[in-house]
């Protein structure tokens, strides 16, 4: 039985091309500014610091901003990146520069399952912060409410099984009383591993035959055990 789902977040609840069209290129644009303008604050002041031990360099603010760049450019999945990121976006959310990006779909199911008395998890490479943001600033509405908790890399890579692992301690569920779902295949087999079910949101992807994962196209498609 289901007690608990945890849901990725690009692909899964919300449109790629929202984050890699809208996010990540506001993010670029506004970081070298940002990180200037906030550069003595101690929260930025340690980013930086982690950014320069993170790439085997001195300590430099515009050495840190290329190497940021550089990472964003290659789309790495590092931690201090993903905060200051988070950051950025905080300030275009509340500037209403734009608005989080979820599928119909996925809210009307997870406010369906919120009600059933299913627990609600946020898993994602992308910051704490960024995931609250998000789900805060939605056209549906403010639905960090629905969920009781989030994880992003802090606590493991999201292909890693022992990721997985740690999460379930956290919520306090046996793993095969948890639900994850993704668009991702090796982050599937990663929760499978350690004993969760699993879903393969393909959304507008055309369905992999070979896949041991059981795939649906929306939320909509989604059994939950009984």
């Amino acid at each position: 039985m289901i007690k608990a789902i945890v849901t990725d977040i690009e692909g899964t609840t919300s449109s790629l091309s929202f984050v890699k069209d809208v996010l990540f290129p506001y993010a670029r644009a506004n970081l070298p500014d940002y990180v200037r303008q906030h550069k003595d604050e101690s929260t930025i002041k340690q980013l930086l610091d982690d950014t320069c031990k993170e790439a085997g360099i001195e300590f430099d603010t515009e050495g840190a901003i290329a190497q940021l760049i550089q990472w964003i450019d290659q789309d790495k999945k590092i931690t201090p990146l993903k905060a200051l990121q988070g950051l950025i976006w905080e300030a275009g959310y509340k500037q209403g520069d734009f608005k989080g990006h979820l599928y119909q779909d996925a809210v009307n199911n997870l406010k369906a399952w919120k009600d059933k008395g299913i627990s609600l998890y946020v898993y994602s490479s992308g910051s704490v912060l960024a995931q609250k943001l998000l789900f805060g600033h939605t056209d549906s509405g403010d639905l960090t409410p629905l969920f009781s908790g989030y994880f992003d890399t802090m606590i493991g890579g999201k292909k890693e099984a022992d990721s997985y692992r740690k999460i379930a301690v956290e919520i306090g569920y046996p793993a095969h009383n948890i639900l994850f779902l993704s668009d991702i295949k090796e982050e599937l087999d990663a929760a499978k591993h350690v004993g969760y079910q699993a879903f393969w949101l393909t959304r507008d992807q055309v369905p992999n035959i070979h896949a041991e994962h059981l795939q649906v196209s929306s939320f909509d498609d989604i059994e939950l055990d009984k």
